[in-house]
């Protein structure tokens, strides 16, 4: 593997924020960990004032996951970015009666303790609505609020399993995979999003009222693989681990090149199928019985990747991409994250732009996405200091007066 340097953030754009669509919604965002704040962020991007809701003092478990530099988590920097950041104990009769105080001037609540948990504060949607017909209720969990498992821990890692993604992926004579990062969250956290969009619609463009969105992660995650049902209903089948193989179509696979990277290749039409073996000077496999169409190739796979296979380890990624590329075929060099900060395509696009932070100082954080041409949202801030927005918060927005403000620090309210 060819040496790659280190991203260097000064030659990234700047990162700015235009108008965002969301402008004027409120989200106060009193969830944790991943998959409920996740889904906040991605509102947050697009111009929604998003307030983060953390325990004072210990603040939200994601400051101490993953990679820290001088106590400053990583990870925390980007699923915090954009929102407004305040202390606040729901466990204290004084935290849960400044949130009912609080929730009357929002849209959107974002929550995802374990089912019951907020009722058992006195926070149940009841209250919640008591205080605010109009709030949208977002309540992320891993098996969502009903069932015999709805109280059971929930989290991402469990509901790859639960979900039945983990067992179809992997390789066909190894264990069942989890994927290396929070998919499960990310899939989860896009599901609430998009579910907030829609009651907001419903809510201020039809005319209904607030509401509660109920987002199993498990779930969410079984929406990615719902047809392998229909294998299972209408034909009995039960997918299994194939690797990187997939049972719908053939080539689909990854393959190793001369010079040890990696090309994914996926033959998603007999277009594609055909030109890639005339990339490979192969023209005689166009007719060979065992790949004259996508179900002989899928029944004949083995014999297929190790054709690919033989070509491909002849020749250096440059080349297979070149070639790849005078013939139309669909393929792409599986990328590692340094190739990624130094992709050519990603850099004309502006993937990663660059942004002041206190504590770290110049950081990349990825561009907004989708990318909309007249409202593009952006990027201003990325997650800081535990109640960092505290006193113009609660002092110049809600209006607490000083003593109030001391009485509930005294409380451990805020």
């Amino acid at each position: 593997m060819s040496e790659i340097p280190p991203l260097d953030v000064s030659t990234l754009e700047r990162a700015s924020a235009g108008k965002g669509p969301l402008e004027g919604l409120r989200v106060l965002d009193v969830a944790t960990m991943m998959a409920g704040p996740w889904a906040a962020t991605y509102l947050a991007d697009y111009g929604a004032d998003v307030v983060k809701v953390e325990l004072p003092v210990k603040g939200d478990p994601m400051r101490h996951w993953g990679s820290q530099i001088e106590g400053t988590s990583l990870a925390w920097k980007g699923l915090s970015r954009n929102k407004r950041l305040v202390t606040l104990a729901l466990n204290v009769p004084e935290g849960q009666a400044l949130l009912l105080r609080l929730v009357k001037d929002f849209d959107v609540l974002v929550e995802n303790y374990r089912p019951g948990v907020m009722e058992r504060w006195g926070l149940g949607p009841e209250e919640l609505h008591a205080s605010n017909p109009r709030l949208i209720i977002l309540r992320t969990s891993g098996y969502g609020q009903t069932g015999p498992y709805a109280t059971k821990p929930g989290f991402g890692t469990l509901a790859e399993a639960f979900s039945g993604l983990s067992y179809i992926t992997g390789a066909e004579d190894r264990p069942p995979v989890l994927s290396g990062y929070p998919l499960a969250d990310g899939v989860a956290a896009l599901a609430g999003a998009m579910s907030i969009l829609a009651a907001v619609y419903w809510r201020d463009v039809a005319g209904g009222t607030g509401q509660v969105i109920d987002n199993a992660i498990t779930e969410a995650n079984y929406r990615l693989i719902d047809y392998t049902m229909l294998d299972y209903e209408k034909l009995g089948i039960v997918r299994q681990r194939t690797g990187n193989r997939l049972g719908d179509l053939a080539p689909r696979n990854t393959y190793e090149t001369s010079d040890g990277e990696w090309v994914a290749i996926s033959g998603g039409t007999q277009g594609i199928v055909e030109r890639l073996f005339r990339a490979m000077g192969r023209d005689d496999l166009i007719t060979d019985p065992r790949f004259l169409n996508n179900a002989t190739r899928r029944a004949n796979v083995v014999d297929l990747d190790a054709a690919i296979g033989e070509w491909m380890i002849q020749h250096p990624l440059a080349h297979v991409l070149e070639v790849f590329e005078q013939h139309q075929v669909a393929g792409a060099p599986v990328n590692n994250i340094a190739q990624i900060a130094s992709q050519e395509h990603f850099r004309e696009r502006n993937l990663l732009q660059v942004i002041d932070d206190p504590d770290l100082g110049p950081t990349s954080t990825v561009h907004v996405h989708p990318r909309m041409s007249v409202t593009p949202g952006g990027v201003t801030s990325l997650g800081g200091a535990i109640g960092r927005d505290n006193d113009d918060f609660y002092l110049r927005e809600v209006g607490l007066s000083a003593d109030e403000f001391a009485q509930l620090r005294e409380a451990g309210a805020v």
